[in-house]
């Protein structure tokens, strides 16, 4: 029998661009700036939503439909603009401004609509996914700077605004480096970086209260999401070959 893996609900896609400029990246912020400033508002208005959602979901058990397709359009534009920019300089493709999926762009993020949601998870859910803080401190920033100051002791002075080191961050400017000098992305770095914007995209829909699956502790590298998909099942044979059999009993010498 083949087993087979139980899809999860968020999936996060991308890939790679073979022909990433040199030099680009050093002006991405830039032309990021106009999407920035609407992200600002599409996240305000997630927040809104995600508040409406929570009493809906409390005396209905359902989270509208609507509103569902709402959020999971900002993740959707937010992940093309990550992938585009300093969370993998993936593509040198400029993201689309919609909420829509846009089938021939390099990265995309789908979550399945759930039909009922638990009422009691969704005063629950911030404080379960507290272990998967502690794993994205360390991937998005804030984790190793913890674990530096933790070894500083009462001396070290603290005003308050130092930031935390992101690990995707450090990977992604030493492949931006290894690009502007070599005109190559490593694929190594690509599919690890990957890995971990697809574990903390798995955990935001999560807390927004959007999926009651919880987010699998699992670096999922590479561009097509192999944790949202079931076990690939054996290719069939080339054409004009047999198919595979059992294998054939020794003859027994005489």
């Amino acid at each position: 029998m083949t087993e087979t893996r139980q899809p999860y609900p968020v999936r996060i896609d991308a890939s790679e661009d073979p022909s990433v400029s040199r030099g680009l990246w050093l002006v991405k912020w830039l032309l990021l700036i106009p999407h920035f400033v609407v992200l600002f508002f599409l996240w305000v208005a997630f927040c809104v939503v995600t508040v409406i959602a929570f009493f809906a979901i409390l005396f209905t058990a359902r989270y509208p439909r609507s509103l569902f397709d709402f959020n999971v359009g900002v993740m959707r534009w937010s992940w093309r603009v990550h992938y585009y920019g300093y969370s993998a300089l993936g593509t040198d493709r400029y993201p689309p401004f919609t909420l829509d999926d846009v089938p021939d762009y390099p990265a995309h993020l789908d979550v399945a609509y759930p039909e009922r949601l638990s009422r009691g998870l969704i005063f629950v859910k911030w404080l379960l996914a507290v272990p998967h803080y502690l794993v994205l401190a360390i991937f998005v920033g804030g984790g190793l700077w913890l674990g530096m100051r933790a070894g500083e002791g009462d001396s070290a002075w603290d005003n308050g605004t130092t930031a935390g080191i992101s690990l995707v961050g450090l990977l992604v400017f030493i492949a931006a480096i290894l690009l502007l000098f070599t005109g190559r992305y490593p694929k190594p770095i690509y599919d690890f970086v990957l890995g971990m914007d697809r574990w903390v995209a798995r955990v935001g829909p999560y807390v927004a209260l959007m999926t009651d699956r919880y987010p699998p502790f699992r670096l999922d590298p590479g561009g097509p999401d192999p944790g949202s998909l079931p076990a690939r099942p054996t290719p069939p044979p080339p054409a004009g070959e047999p198919a595979a059999g059992p294998p054939a009993r020794p003859v027994p010498a005489r």
